[in-house]
C-alpha cells in the first residue's frame, strides 16, 4: 500500500490596486489548458500541482492546496504568473 503525500495548504494577502482584474486576468491566463471557474469576486485553478483559490476583497486572497514536497514550486509559479498579469504594479507576495 502506497503512502498518499502529504497535503499542504498556503495562503498569502496581496495588496493591489485592481484585486478583481487581477484574478480575472490569471484566471483567462490559464483557462485555455486547465479548469477553471470565476464569478461573484471569486475564482478557483486546477493545476497540476494543485488548486489555486482566489477571493477579491479590498486585496486578493489567494489560497493554494497542494502536496506538501511541490509546494515551494507552487508558490513560486503562481507569484510569479501574478507579477506577470500585474503588469508595472509591483506585488508583494509572503506566503504563510
Amino acid at each position: 500500500m502506497s503512502e498518499q503525500p502529504a497535503k499542504l495548504t498556503s495562503t498569502a494577502a496581496i495588496r493591489t490596486e485592481q484585486p478583481e482584474r487581477l484574478m480575472q486576468r490569471l484566471c483567462k491566463h490559464w483557462g485555455h489548458k486547465f479548469p477553471v471557474e470565476q464569478g461573484n469576486g471569486q475564482g478557483s485553478i486546477e493545476l497540476p500541482m494543485g488548486i489555486c483559490r482566489m477571493t477579491c476583497m479590498d486585496m486578493l486572497q489567494v489560497e493554494l492546496h497542494g502536496d506538501a514536497e511541490q509546494m515551494a514550486r507552487f508558490q513560486q509559479v503562481v507569484a510569479d504568473h501574478l507579477q506577470r498579469m500585474a503588469g508595472r504594479e509591483t506585488l508583494v507576495i509572503e506566503w504563510q
